[in-house]
């Protein structure tokens, strides 16, 4: 267990190295601020794994969501993913998850957020049932409305709302890479 998250939090600092050093080259002129009613759209590529690091996909995201205040903003986010397991053929699989994130105190051109998602994961290679999620990531502004984002998420799957705590063991590690604009 210590050596899944060793590997989880190396990826993860690994994920956040190139976003850090392109904040400490960005001119800070570019205001990162939101008001209630912005909405946002965003398009990325996504991987993932099991948390024994032997089963894993790539695919795309697709988000929209809409402010609620400058730092609250709920989403629908779509995904579709593929993979190529050694037995048999391809297989795909998608999931459609509602998330709540919290943007943190931005810092020049670069956002930060923490936040939850819950939703459906359906496909050949799952079992069609529900997600939750814990995710955390950073928008960093080319511009004012123009962003690249890198995000990691922590999600575990259930049937029932009373099984949603005994499942969070045998989760999904998801990361995402992509950009936005905020409209």
């Amino acid at each position: 267990m210590k050596v899944k998250k060793n590997i989880l939090t190396t990826g993860l600092l690994l994920l956040a190295l190139p976003l850090a050093g392109l904040a400490q080259t960005t001119v800070t002129t570019v205001d990162t601020t939101r008001q209630a009613g912005e909405r946002e759209i965003t398009l990325g590529g996504a991987g993932g794994s099991n948390t024994d690091f032997d089963s894993s996909f790539g695919g795309v995201n697709l988000s929209f969501g809409t402010y609620i205040n400058p730092n609250l903003m709920w989403s629908i986010r779509q995904s579709i993913n593929y993979s190529n397991p050694d037995v048999g053929g391809t297989q795909w699989n998608g999931a459609t998850r509602l998330a709540f994130d919290q943007h943190l105190a931005a810092r020049g051109a670069v956002r930060p957020f923490i936040g939850v998602n819950i939703g459906r994961v359906y496909g050949d290679a799952v079992d069609d049932t529900w997600a939750a999620g814990i995710e955390a990531g950073a928008k960093f502004y080319v511009q004012s409305r123009t962003f690249v984002y890198a995000m990691a998420e922590y999600g575990w799957f259930f049937d029932r709302a009373r099984r949603i705590d005994n499942s969070f063991s045998s989760g999904q590690l998801n990361f995402g890479l992509g950009i936005g604009y905020n409209f």
